[in-house]
């Protein structure tokens, strides 16, 4: 499924382009302001702020990893405490300000403090992002210095910017936009995401921002985000691993002045489903290492989420993204990591194809089939890759996202943070 499948979204490709990133704006209502505070290496962009002149609807989806970051905690009290009311969203990267029990806590709080100090607001009007490193605390006095150079002219306002100021080990950041028509005229979402390892949500390490100019109660927008997180973030995976600080927030400023109802809910769904799949799909293709984009449908199930488990463990695999890495078509992998995801599946029912319009099939009622070799490994060579595994057992299905596994993820990992 590519991003043209979503009516009304601005189209990108795997990766955004410089004019892409340049012409990048977030959603009527929001300003934002991105500064270097030293919390990276080399000077880079590591501190940004989103915010609204006056308080708007927010909604969150947070990691289910027990080790749950500072921030995490900090945001889920706000949105708790506020009614789901907010001024903003400050974020850091370069410290994912995780396992540093109260004294992080603490540190989230002060971030906060110091974002409301900045825009005018009060400290339980701001949330709070994180990511980097887990296990270290972070420096106030760089803090401090970002801060200050968020107010002066040493700040870039360019969304892209705030954008990249959330990167860690990405290598672009990730952005996308969407429109809804709905009765009195056009709403727009847009918002941007970071990640590249550590990516397997459940609610990866993965960060995102959206925006929207519509007026939407904060139950109305949690509902509509939780929807499109599911189908997006929560079918994406790099490497099998779920961060400490998975968390996509969502803010509603209502500067458009239409309101979203129940009767134009589902077109205002529709556009937030869209931005979260380009994000998501972005961020599969910029996981560590990674050369090529797999996109994995597993239809015929009896269910979605048999579907979703079905494809969870082959996206999760290491032996099935090695081989398409080197362009083997080892099809039987794939098959038996369809077979050990615990799916009640019935092997004899299941076809596997390699490849969109122009595909081959591989398997035909749990048996192989004579398939041209060469084709196939140019097929697993694109970008993206598409596979489809059909389970022959209903009418439901579903799509995930991934990446093939390389040397070079082995590289960057190995030596993290030595």
């Amino acid at each position: 499924m590519s991003d043209a499948g979503h009516p009304g979204v601005a189209a990108v490709p795997l990766l955004p382009t410089d004019e892409q990133l340049a012409a990048f704006r977030l959603a009527a209502g929001f300003e934002c302001a991105a500064a270097a505070c030293g919390l990276k290496k080399g000077g880079a962009l590591d501190l940004a702020l989103i915010h609204s002149a006056r308080p708007c609807a927010a909604a969150g989806v947070f990691t289910t990893n027990r080790f749950q970051a500072a921030p995490v905690r900090f945001d889920r009290e706000v949105l708790a405490t506020s009614a789901g009311r907010v001024r903003g969203i400050v974020a850091n990267a370069g410290c994912a300000n995780a396992v540093t029990g109260e004294r992080g806590d603490l540190d989230a709080r002060y971030m906060a403090a110091r974002a409301a100090e900045r825009i005018g607001a009060e400290p339980g009007q701001v949330l709070v992002l994180s990511t980097g490193v887990i296990g270290v605390f972070l420096d106030r006095a760089k803090l401090d210095r970002g801060f200050a150079a968020l107010g002066s002219d040493a700040a870039s306002r360019a969304p892209a910017d705030v954008a990249r100021a959330i990167t860690t080990t990405d290598t672009r950041p990730k952005i996308a936009a969407a429109e809804a028509r709905i009765a009195g005229g056009t709403i727009r979402v847009a918002g941007f995401a970071k990640g590249a390892g550590m990516i397997h949500p459940r609610m990866a390490t993965m960060l995102a921002v959206l925006t929207t100019d519509a007026t939407c109660e904060p139950s109305r927008l949690d509902r509509v985000l939780r929807a499109g997180v599911e189908r997006s973030f929560n079918r994406i995976s790099v490497d099998g691993d779920m961060s400490t600080n998975d968390t996509v927030l969502a803010l509603a400023s209502g500067a458009s002045g239409l309101a979203v109802d129940d009767s134009s809910e589902p077109a205002f769904e529709q556009a937030m489903e869209a931005v979260c799949a380009s994000l998501a799909r972005q961020i599969a293709r910029d996981g560590e290492g990674a050369t090529r984009l797999i996109e994995l449908a597993v239809t015929g199930a009896e269910s979605e989420p048999q579907a979703h488990r079905v494809g969870d463990a082959i996206a999760c695999s290491p032996l099935v993204k090695t081989a398409i890495h080197g362009r083997d078509p080892n099809w039987g992998r794939i098959l038996a990591a369809a077979g050990y995801s615990g799916a009640a599946i019935d092997a004899a029912r299941v076809a596997l194809w390699f490849g969109d319009g122009d595909a081959v099939q591989l398997v035909e009622r749990g048996l192989p089939l004579a398939f041209d070799r060469a084709r196939a490994s140019t097929l697993l060579g694109t970008d993206p890759v598409n596979i489809r595994i059909d389970l022959g057992l209903g009418s439901h299905g579903t799509t995930l996202w991934t990446c093939d596994l390389s040397a070079e993820y082995v590289r960057i990992n190995a030596d993290y943070t030595t």
